[in-house]
């Protein structure tokens, strides 16, 4: 593990842009195996099925390799220029030393209001384009899980984040985006395979009330 770490470093230092691609390519396209093994399970549990069940777990590589494209083309170079620039906003722009408690809160805001919802939106736009769908299939698509997802993570990420930015220097800042990234990878593609769930639907439903009472 010290030598994997090494040659991480080393590759780091050497090719940084190449090197966030790669390992965000992988750890998001490792995740959606474990969203699909989730669903799967979460499948057989709703059909009362156990799993000595013929209905055996096979990954759907296609998919894999989708959401792995949106960790090498977006995540990765995208991710590697918002942490560096993010970082020499808050040191050059704010004038604000870089561990202290106003600079920590600033990264949490600015990242929380324009790299998070970017993110999301990205995420799920290309996922239904990559699966073949219309415009307006994709809008339908991203109106659903957009809300639902920012909300959920809305209260997890801003609390890791704190972590990242006061004791994470700023270029491990998105290898440790990227270990969390994993888990996060695996809760967007589930929430990209739940489709029409009851829930989602209630996350809709309460756009919709909001919207009418504003009428």
């Amino acid at each position: 593990m010290l030598k994997l770490w090494k040659l991480y470093q080393n590759c780091l230092a050497v090719h940084p842009v190449k090197t966030q691609i790669i390992s965000s390519g992988f750890l998001w396209g490792t995740g959606d195996i474990a969203a699909q093994a989730v669903t799967h399970h979460y499948s057989l549990k709703k059909r009362h099925l156990n799993h000595d069940s013929t209905e055996a777990f096979k990954i759907n590589w296609k998919r894999v390799g989708t959401t792995g494209l949106f960790g090498l083309a977006f995540v990765g170079p995208v991710g590697h220029f918002w942490y560096q620039g993010l970082d020499r906003f808050i040191k050059q722009g704010l004038k604000l030393p870089p561990k202290s408690a106003r600079a920590v809160a600033a990264k949490v805001f600015v990242d929380g209001v324009i790299f998070g919802p970017l993110d999301l939106f990205v995420f799920f736009t290309y996922m239904g384009f990559s699966t073949g769908k219309s415009v307006e299939q994709v809008k339908e698509d991203v109106k659903r899980d957009f809300l639902p997802a920012l909300v959920l993570e809305g209260g997890v990420w801003p609390i890791l984040q704190v972590a990242n930015f006061r004791f994470v220097p700023v270029q491990y800042q998105l290898l440790y985006v990227n270990t969390f990234c994993l888990i996060d990878s695996a809760f967007l593609s589930w929430i990209d395979q739940q489709e029409d769930a009851a829930w989602k639907k209630w996350f809709k439903s309460l756009v919709t009330f909001e919207k009418k009472e504003q009428q």
